[in-house]
């Protein structure tokens, strides 16, 4: 017999154990026993690109581990793709500040030098991530390791940006998008931040009206004035146009009514900005006949336009003191109420104000893709885990609006649009560069410099990564991702499947939680709270750390780690150790017969533990890991090393009823070793290959589950 270390330890025993992992090829599916028949699949939600690993990635390929390896010893053909997603925007932030660090800037060179640049810098990142997820255990298929970059992955999205704009779904529209004028972008509603803060409120003079407002700096974009139906006061004057004041001289405005005003607020009688205002370009759209078209004030680097007169050209945000003071000076402004508090559309990374501009974009029609949707988990084609996030997803898809799926970052899939400078009208194609207009066959071609929103790429994951196996793993079995990105990804990925092969993308859908401290606070760098995963690993083990983070757990809840948890269950590592140690000292002249010699006494142990395997069994096929793991723990450590092993010292001393005893305890610890190495599959694997067993595979990864 190999020689069993008196101490566990990970930091020399993981990196060998995931090297035999790889070189049997188990990993792929197609080379599993043959007993492994039916598909189960799970698509790793790509991590970016862009920087190493976090808590947050260490919990999310914890449990989708735990699936991988709890159904392929069910007898599964398991398959668990991994990829890195090239993540637009974040990474093209990510990257800036890294050439700030050095002194240059984006602006500094030509778009290909950009790309070049942070092509080169996501591939050496995207190494050290992937080396990072195999520490953690992590027995994903890398022959299928996908960029969402990678060729048949941007193919696939252009072909359903193809179908979908030569079908109508997406058109090429004017409207209001939300703007970064710092980051030079648009975003969708969803990358949105909503920030409390108090903000002046100022009450203007316009003509016989005074008005409430937080953006004197947009009053030159005014288009109307509006009032809600109902209120008696103005009633006399909707329909007309009146004279007003402004600090860049006298102009006519006309006054409305719609009822998406609120009387109660300031005045009850609101100035309309339909360029800068997602709530008055739909008031615009609704009196287009009564009012003129849109004035933009502010332009796409947050600056006032010629529109703003003798304040051209000043930031927006820094001008509204001054023209609240000129106003004063003029009289035009009645009072401020510096105690106004609202919530300040941001920019999710940068935390600065978000400008709603008028701009061509592109756009999904979604009401046509959120339909199916709906009813493919109303009907429970898709289960959600937990069950009140079914709720939260339909009420979200009842109130979708079109999809903004253009961006104006540098690093991203291109948008495989031209213009034709000669009819105005737009080409789009399956990437190829057209030629000529097919409308008017002119040759004078302008492409779009934009690139696809990261969601609309990676919302086609499942079905552009399992393109050459779709009919065998599609629609995959479960997606197990946060709750935080269900809106941004999982339901478009529903939609988007849906719509491209006509089946539903996964089965089931598992959200887990935000990781925080154990004071229930989010991890920062900045709190000095954050804990690295590697750094866990290389300190106490990929095993102690995957126990932790699963267990207390639930899905779509929050859950808590602290370093003192990890080392809790270091020792829950090391005790498993200690009782094989103990076993295979007790039990070094044990080897399987064909006939038992078991006591009544050790029929019931076994029995006893098949019951416990069993309502583990159940608590893993209802995706309750926490309450797999408690159970697990406990039995192990209290029952069976507190007691059963406590009272079986007396027993192995006793020659008639020694190898039945030894046999016992032989079964029920390799039984122990499998329940266990779906959470830690480290320490099992190194146990395993010292067991006596009657019958054995090669490697634990492959045995059959407890029945």
């Amino acid at each position: 017999m190999e020689k069993i270390e008196k101490a566990y330890k990970p930091q020399e025993r993981e990196e060998e154990i995931y090297r035999l992992w790889e070189e049997s090829g188990y990993f792929d599916p197609k080379k599993l026993p043959e007993r492994h028949k039916e598909p189960f699949s799970i698509l790793m939600p790509p991590p970016n690109a862009n920087d190493p690993l976090h808590i947050g990635h260490a919990m999310f390929i914890t449990l989708q581990d735990i699936m991988i390896r709890y159904n392929r010893m069910r007898g599964k053909k398991t398959l668990w793709l991994p990829g890195a997603d090239h993540a637009g925007f974040e990474t093209q932030v990510v990257f800036e500040k890294r050439l700030e660090e050095k002194g240059q800037s984006r602006l500094d060179m030509e778009r290909e030098e950009f790309y070049k640049k942070t092509w080169d810098y996501t591939q050496k990142n995207r190494e050290i991530v992937k080396e990072q997820i195999k520490k953690l255990g992590s027995s994903c298929d890398w022959s299928k390791d996908t960029f969402t970059l990678d060729e048949r992955v941007v193919k696939t999205t252009y072909q359903t940006f193809k179908r979908m704009f030569d079908e109508g779904l997406i058109y090429r529209g004017n409207r209001l998008v939300n703007y970064c004028t710092n980051h030079q972008t648009a975003f969708s509603d969803l990358e949105i931040e909503y920030q409390e803060k108090k903000t002046p409120l100022y009450y203007i003079k316009y003509g016989p009206f005074t008005l409430a407002t937080t953006r004197p700096e947009t009053k030159f974009g005014d288009t109307a004035i509006a009032v809600h139906p109902d209120d008696k006061r103005y009633k006399k004057y909707v329909g007309k146009e009146i004279e007003i004041e402004t600090v860049i001289g006298k102009r006519k405005i006309v006054v409305i009514s719609d009822e998406a005003v609120d009387p109660e607020f300031g005045t009850g009688a609101v100035k309309v900005t339909p360029a800068h205002s997602e709530k008055d370009f739909e008031i615009w759209q609704r009196h287009k006949e009564k009012m003129p078209p849109p004035i933009e004030a502010i332009d796409k680097e947050g600056k006032l336009t010629k529109a703003a007169g003798k304040y051209q050209g000043l930031p927006a945000s820094k001008s509204r003191e001054k023209i609240a003071k000129d106003m004063e000076e003029k009289g035009l402004m009645e009072k401020i109420d510096f105690d106004y508090k609202h919530n300040l559309s941001v920019c999710y990374k940068c935390k600065k104000e978000i400008e709603p501009l008028l701009m061509d974009q592109w756009f999904i029609d979604i009401k046509p893709l959120a339909k199916p949707a709906k009813e493919v988990v109303k009907k429970g084609e898709i289960d959600i885990i937990p069950k009140n996030y079914k709720k939260i997803y339909l009420h979200w898809l009842e109130n979708i609006k079109d999809w903004n799926i253009s961006r104006q970052n540098w690093w991203g899939i291109p948008i495989p649009a031209w213009k034709c400078l000669e009819c105005k009208k737009w080409i789009v194609t399956k990437g190829e560069t057209p030629e000529k207009c097919p409308h008017c066959k002119n040759e004078k071609l302008q492409r779009d410099e934009d690139v696809f929103d990261t969601w609309f790429s990676s919302g086609q994951w499942p079905f552009a990564t399992l393109l050459p196996e779709l009919k065998e793993y599609y629609p995959t079995s479960v997606m197990e991702t946060g709750y935080d990105i269900l809106f941004f990804w999982v339901i478009r990925m529903v939609m988007l499947g849906i719509y491209q092969t006509g089946e539903i993308p996964f089965r089931k859908v598992y959200l887990h939680g935000l990781v925080r401290d154990k004071n229930r606070e989010k991890m920062s760098k900045s709190k000095g709270n954050v804990i690295d995963p590697i750094k866990v690993v290389e300190d106490y083990g990929a095993d102690a750390l995957r126990i932790s983070l699963i267990m207390g757990s639930s899905a779509g809840r929050d859950a808590t780690i602290s370093e003192n948890e990890i080392k809790g269950q270091r020792n829950y590592v090391n005790k498993i150790w200690n009782i094989f140690r103990f076993l295979m000292m007790r039990c070094k002249d044990y080897s399987p017969k064909k006939e038992s010699s078991l006591t009544k006494e050790d029929e019931d142990l076994i029995k006893e533990f098949e019951k416990k395997a069993k309502e583990i069994t159940k608590d893993l096929d209802n995706f309750k890991f926490s309450h797999a793991i408690e159970k697990l723990y406990h039995y192990s450590w209290h029952r069976f090393a507190d007691e059963i092993i406590e009272e079986s010292k007396e027993v192995l001393g006793k020659e008639d009823l020694k190898e039945g005893r030894q046999e016992t305890l032989i079964t029920i610890f390799s039984g122990i070793v499998k329940l266990l190495h779906p959470f830690a599959p480290f320490v099992t694997e190194e146990i395993y290959k010292h067991l006596p067993l009657r019958e054995k595979e090669n490697l634990l990864m492959i045995e059959k589950w407890p029945q």
